[in-house]
């Protein structure tokens, strides 16, 4: 895979190291879908992920801690020259995952490994300044925080700002189109399809911000094997300086309190907020993917010309995009519970997220892909009018039905103490005789004229109008969607652009 940019060809291969031998294989061998399916199908995507959260990108991660410790050590003692600091960055490329993996087969130790082949590399002068005074988790624990950091903001951010943007350009154009608000599947009141979306414009944007938040929030170490800086106070009077400098180098600040690990809770709140917008992604797709059913029609997928919705029935659009992000929100969030666990280790530090943190990178690729799938989606979504309208009055069953709040709100501010039986029995009796809402109310002339004198008295139509117009026409009982579709898309329009700083606002 080239890092550098570009999208691999159908044929590429992947190099490994087994045996200290060198074996070639076809993309399509590969076990994980990440790694063919979503290489191919999400090529852009891939290729943003590969710099950080790759086998490669890990092992480069922590030759650039072991390079920023010897910086910090040479700085500490006066000695960091720009040529000096040159010399050693241009190690940080020469470094191959072959050469630390084929080394690793000897030590079975990957650090150990990577330090051996380090000083092999640098100026000899320098090199007993590598790993000196750190711990293998000094460096693990300090480039996994610099990966997710990066990753979270060249990467996730970007695609999540561009998601929220899409959403509010959504909300903004559609925030006056009227649409049957929905509770537990059944007709409600109306709002606008707008204010549907401004839902996931508001979660979303929120969860956003705080995921900035806590990419900042990361930390590193340089506080050796229990946390007490037992060997760096033999060469520093002043190691938690020295754990200072080093960590600036890439960017980062100590944790508070070091184990032989970082504390874990910087990156579990991450990882956390991960899944937090990642639920709210996936709700946005069964939404979707519900308002594309056959006997509902409000919205539609972007099809290509030459896409295929069935084997075997020609006619199927299918809402396959939307479902795509609901299923690998379900294959990806139940690793919520692994990020927990990872969370305690005994004493000091034990191995048992040695393995499981190493999956970090394939939900981080499951996000990402499903992030990029949906914003896609946003982007060629379609509304078809006639049927929002026609659903909007058909009421659930009695036609212009989703008026009855309003009747039974006016009707109880005329001063009427049992409104909400008298419009109830309304409902009962178009239900039964097949009428429309406004026609049974009009089979109720006292309670019809008590909310035509309401609806005067607050100006909501005209002297002259009749009440029932209003109850025929249920697009014109909104409230206020379509003001907090606007509101709420400007906001976050605005704040995607602000960026840090803004979660403290809430």
């Amino acid at each position: 895979m080239n890092a550098c940019g570009g999208s691999p060809p159908l044929s590429y291969v992947v190099v490994f190291v087994f045996n200290i031998s060198m074996i070639t294989r076809s993309i399509f061998e590969n076990i994980s879908p990440l790694d063919h399916r979503y290489a191919l199908s999400e090529r852009e995507v891939f290729v943003l992920l590969v710099p950080w959260i790759s086998e490669d990108a890990s092992l480069r991660a922590c030759v650039k801690a072991e390079i920023a410790l010897v910086l910090a050590h040479l700085t500490e003692r006066g000695k960091l020259s720009p040529a000096l600091r040159s010399a050693l960055l241009t190690v940080e490329g020469r470094v191959l995952p072959e050469a630390v993996y084929a080394e690793e087969e000897k030590t079975h130790h990957n650090i150990r490994a990577l330090v051996n082949v380090l000083k092999t590399l640098v100026p000899p002068e320098l090199a007993p300044l590598v790993h000196l005074g750190a711990t293998s988790v000094d460096i693990l624990d300090t480039s996994l925080s610099y990966r997710m950091k990066g990753v979270t903001e060249q990467v996730l951010l970007p695609l999540l700002r561009t998601l929220e943007l899409c959403l509010c350009d959504f909300a903004e154009e559609h925030a006056r189109l009227p649409q049957v608000g929905r509770t537990h599947g059944q007709h409600a009141v109306p709002i606008t399809v707008g204010f549907a979306i401004a839902e996931y414009v508001s979660r979303l944007g929120k969860s956003i911000l705080e995921i900035e938040a806590r990419a900042r929030g990361l930390r590193g170490k340089l506080a050796g094997a229990v946390g007490a800086y037992n060997a760096t106070s033999m060469i520093s009077c002043d190691p938690e300086n020295l754990e200072r400098l080093y960590l600036a180098e890439l960017g980062l600040e100590p944790s508070e309190h070091s184990t032989q690990l970082v504390e874990p809770e910087y990156l579990l709140r991450l990882l956390l907020e991960f899944n937090t917008a990642f639920g709210i992604i996936a709700n946005l797709a069964d939404d979707l993917r519900n308002l594309q059913r056959s006997e509902i029609g409000e919205l539609k997928e972007g099809f290509a010309a030459s896409q295929v919705g069935s084997s075997t029935m020609p006619q199927k659009r299918n809402p396959w995009n939307s479902e795509h992000v609901k299923s690998l929100w379900k294959a990806f969030s139940p690793r919520v519970i692994t990020f927990f666990m990872d969370q305690i280790s005994e004493h000091q530090r034990d191995l048992s997220n040695s393995a499981s943190q190493r999956f970090i990178a394939d939900y981080i690729a499951g996000f990402a892909f499903a992030v990029k799938r949906m914003t896609g989606v946003i982007e060629e979504l379609g509304v078809d009018r006639e049927r929002l309208l026609a659903n909007l009055r058909a009421g659930g069953g009695i036609p212009g039905g989703i008026m009855a709040e309003s009747a039974y709100i006016l009707l109880s501010e005329s001063g009427v103490s049992d409104a909400h039986e008298v419009i109830r029995r309304i409902t009962l009796k178009a239900e039964r005789e097949r009428l429309s809402f406004a026609e049974a109310l009009a089979c109720e002339p006292e309670a019809l004229a008590a909310i035509e004198r309401q609806m005067k008295r607050l100006n909501l139509i005209d002297v002259s109008a009749h009440a029932l117009d209003f109850f025929s026409q249920p697009e014109n009982y909104r409230g206020l969607a379509a003001e907090k579709a606007l509101s709420l898309s400007r906001k976050y329009r605005a704040r995607m652009g602000e960026g840090k700083g803004m979660r403290d606002e809430e």
